[in-house]
């Protein structure tokens, strides 16, 4: 086999987005083990690994890259039949997006919305802390992310979003509860937050930089929910940073109070994409950095 067969590389990535040989094979309608077998077939091409088989299953670095190769085609490929065969079957494109939890709670659903509705597209979310989505570009499973990394990677472009002002908030009787005379590293000491999951930091660094107190000195709940997060403080359960954007109705009715005034965490996003963006991929890309420069700030 002297030239890539695309194939091959389909099986590739069906395996990893289904996490599953089983799953996969199913959506390729084959059997388990004619995807065993593609899989197969490109290591031996390659004298080496593409899957890590394991619990989840990832893709190594020959992997990534022919994942990369593989989604850059699809989208040329994509943006070229529709011209050339007007009249052929179409089946929905899948479009894989990088994004950071808060963005995805707020702004992001409504700036993709309407492309949505217009085209034959699948969106595929892939949510990730605004620090880590970008390795999500650089591994080839997403056409685009949404970061704080300020400077373009390899083979990509990068548009400002925007920025993000985090609140330190909570309830007003949890506030009377734990900070009757105001926020101190001894009352943190006993009043439990919140943290998005065990890599987000802006919650510890927060802490740390203004308080002077590290991991563990204090109790952290872990919710892997944005929504869930807001949630959790509204019912007096916790303390937390939280975008403004996402709570305007709770800060206007004094639902949630801003506990911390003096100190704002304030994060631009930006927006990494492939250089070259056609077709349906080059509207969604349009339409996150139109609606984000609009909402944001």
């Amino acid at each position: 086999m002297s030239n890539l067969d695309y194939k091959l590389l389909q099986a590739l990535s069906c395996v990893i987005k289904e996490q599953s040989f089983e799953r996969a094979a199913g959506v390729l309608c084959l059997t388990q083990s004619a995807v065993s077998q593609r899989i197969k077939q490109l290591e031996q091409h390659f004298a080496q690994p593409v899957l890590i088989r394991g619990q989840p299953i990832e893709a190594t670095d020959l992997g990534k890259q022919l994942l990369k190769h593989y989604y850059q085609v699809v989208q040329l490929e994509a943006d070229l039949l529709p011209s050339a065969m007007p009249h052929s079957p179409q089946t929905p494109l899948t479009l894989h997006i990088a994004t950071n939890a808060d963005s995805l709670a707020t702004w992001l659903i409504p700036a993709i919305a309407p492309v949505i509705k217009s085209h034959l597209i699948e969106i595929n979310l892939l949510i990730e802390g605004e620090d880590r989505t970008i390795n999500r570009l650089k591994d080839g499973q997403a056409f685009g992310a949404i970061s704080v990394q300020s400077t373009p990677i390899k083979g990509c472009q990068l548009a400002r979003l925007g920025n993000v002002d985090y609140l330190l908030v909570a309830t007003p009787e949890f506030s009377r509860h734990y900070f009757p005379n105001g926020i101190s590293a001894d009352s943190l000491r006993k009043a439990p937050g919140i943290a998005f999951d065990h890599k987000d930091n802006m919650h510890t660094r927060y802490i740390q930089q203004h308080f002077g107190l590290t991991q563990g000195e204090y109790p952290l709940h872990t919710v892997r929910s944005s929504d869930a997060f807001v949630t959790m403080a509204k019912h007096g359960a916790a303390y937390g940073l939280v975008p403004k954007t996402q709570i305007k109705p709770e800060l206007a009715s004094g639902e949630l109070v801003h506990i911390c005034k003096e100190h704002i965490i304030t994060e631009t996003l930006y927006w990494h994409h492939w250089i070259l963006l056609k077709g349906v991929y080059k509207d969604v890309s349009d339409a996150i950095v139109a609606h984000s420069q609009a909402v944001l700030d």
